[in-house]
């Protein structure tokens, strides 16, 4: 089989790379422009010593039609898996352009860069093919105190990058209804684990709790989410892309609801056990100004994957948690690695309202 893998350098497009490398038979084909947060270390791990033949770096940026189309034409792709996107909601208050560029004129060139690959192959390919799209609970709004996000649950996003990715969703789902392109959608939660770029929350609370600097705590730390492992959504995705039904979309929780001031609390507890050098974290929480329409709940009943298509997460919340700390402590440097060649120190971004 011949996947076309894109935003194949993030975290879990990453994460979908090295699973489908450890399959034999399958060639990846890995298409990245190489942002800020993109990073190849772990893909280049797994391939050391390896079968090279099997996978192919394609740099390019999906708002360049032209050269999205080529990138198509030479994976020749069997099953392609859209997880390229600008993803921090921070960022995209500062900077709403480039997530409209991105995830919206983005997906639309490889939607049409994917039809007219489709069309184009042989009826028995055509039956075979399937166009994923990984899309995040955040299209669905907030919550309130009670109930889940569904399959069925409106669209209702608060943020530049929720809007955009909202966006994307019924770009892929017009091509499926219009064009009879072959498409399944997912929408996951908030996603952690090793390898993360060290902008999102939970390695940004590690790094900052190790180097004694004050934990930021958005408003009343009272908004919650859902955390599920990366390993354990690279699972669902590899179901949905294979096995889900056509022109349906999938909701991936990880039964993880937490608050954002018990998860950090969490963390400082860990590193108290696993790294005692000035201990006492949680002496470093430390309230900030609100981000600026920050969404109060998110939560997921992944009732549909789990009944139709047999999906459960193998970690809870402590034992994935656990796992990423230990892989931050261990991986300091790949942080500072990457944090420099981002030219990001840990700052906070995304303050302005307007």
């Amino acid at each position: 089989m011949r996947v076309l893998v894109t935003g194949g350098a993030g975290f879990i497009g990453g994460a979908v790379v090295r699973r489908l490398l450890a399959e034999r038979g399958t060639i990846v084909f890995n298409l990245d422009k190489l942002g800020y947060a993109s990073d190849l270390t772990a893909i280049q791990q797994q391939l050391a010593g390896s079968d090279l033949q099997r996978y192919v770096l394609q740099e390019v940026n999906l708002v360049d039609a032209e050269n999205t189309a080529a990138a198509v034409k030479q994976a020749d792709p069997d099953l392609v898996m859209h997880l390229a996107a600008e993803s921090h909601v921070d960022r995209s208050i500062d900077g709403p352009g480039e997530f409209l560029a991105s995830n919206v004129s983005g997906t639309f060139n490889l939607l049409q860069a994917v039809r007219m690959h489709w069309e184009a192959l042989p009826v028995e390919r055509q039956e075979q093919f399937r166009f994923h799209h990984i899309s995040t609970d955040e299209v669905f709004g907030s919550l309130g105190e009670s109930g889940r996000f569904s399959e069925t649950t409106p669209y209702d996003p608060r943020s530049p990058y929720s809007a955009t990715k909202a966006a994307s969703d019924h770009l892929v789902m017009a091509w499926h209804h219009t064009y009879g392109l072959p498409v399944v959608l997912t929408n996951c939660s908030n996603n952690y684990g090793p390898w993360q770029f060290p902008e999102k929350l939970i390695p940004v609370v590690i790094l900052k709790a190790l180097a004694g600097e004050p934990i930021p705590l958005y408003g009343d730390g009272a908004n919650v989410r859902d955390w599920l492992y990366v390993e354990d959504h690279v699972d669902a995705l590899l179901l949905a892309a294979r096995e889900g039904h056509l022109g349906e979309s999938y909701c991936v929780g990880g039964y993880g609801e937490l608050s954002n001031r018990e998860l950090v609390v969490a963390i400082c507890e860990l590193l108290d056990h696993l790294h005692p050098e000035g201990g006492g974290h949680a002496r470093l929480i430390t309230r900030v100004a609100d981000r600026p329409g920050h969404d109060r709940r998110y939560a997921i009943d992944p009732t549909r994957i789990s009944t139709e298509l047999g999906w459960q997460p193998s970690y809870g919340f402590k034992q994935g948690l656990e796992v990423t700390v230990r892989w931050y402590l261990s991986n300091l440097d790949w942080c500072q690695a990457v944090r420099k060649r981002a030219r990001y120190s840990g700052e906070r971004i995304g303050t302005r309202s307007s």
